[in-house]
């Protein structure tokens, strides 16, 4: 199985960026540990990062083409980002949303999400073990 990982805006920043938010894994830590379990798994993992939108659609319309499925964690877009939630749409492949906090305990303009009602789940709250945690829901589905 082959997976797109899209970090999106600010994630970069992990680890320094409110920390008593996100925690003080970096995005590099993050992606070694999501290695290391797709290594166990056989499972072929393609991270891209990235603090713009179209970058980040122009990997998704390109999964189509060998991807079986995509974990997001759109950041900020997840609240604004009509063009990233017709991409997910668009190649009809099963994605995940994640989300390492918990929006709905944050500020409410967090609490709508315009990428969840084209994605197969989303898992919140649960830092980087979201990652993991939507990696298995794709291999078990």
């Amino acid at each position: 199985m082959q997976v797109l990982v899209l970090h999106g805006p600010n994630l970069n920043l992990l680890g320094t960026r409110e920390p008593e938010v996100y925690g003080t894994l970096t995005l590099d830590q993050i992606n070694v540990r999501l290695d290391a379990f797709a290594a166990e798994r056989d499972l072929q993992l393609r991270m891209v990062q990235s603090n713009h939108e179209g970058v980040l659609i122009d990997a998704i319309h390109d999964a189509r083409t060998w991807a079986d499925g995509i974990v997001i964690n759109p950041g900020g877009l997840t609240h604004t980002s009509i063009a990233l939630r017709d991409a997910i749409a668009g190649v009809e492949l099963p994605t995940i949303e994640v989300h390492l906090s918990n929006v709905y305990a944050r500020e409410p303009f967090r609490h709508t999400s315009l990428i969840s009602p084209v994605c197969r789940g989303v898992i919140g709250g649960l830092g980087w073990i979201g990652y993991r945690l939507a990696l298995e829901a794709l291999l078990d589905s």
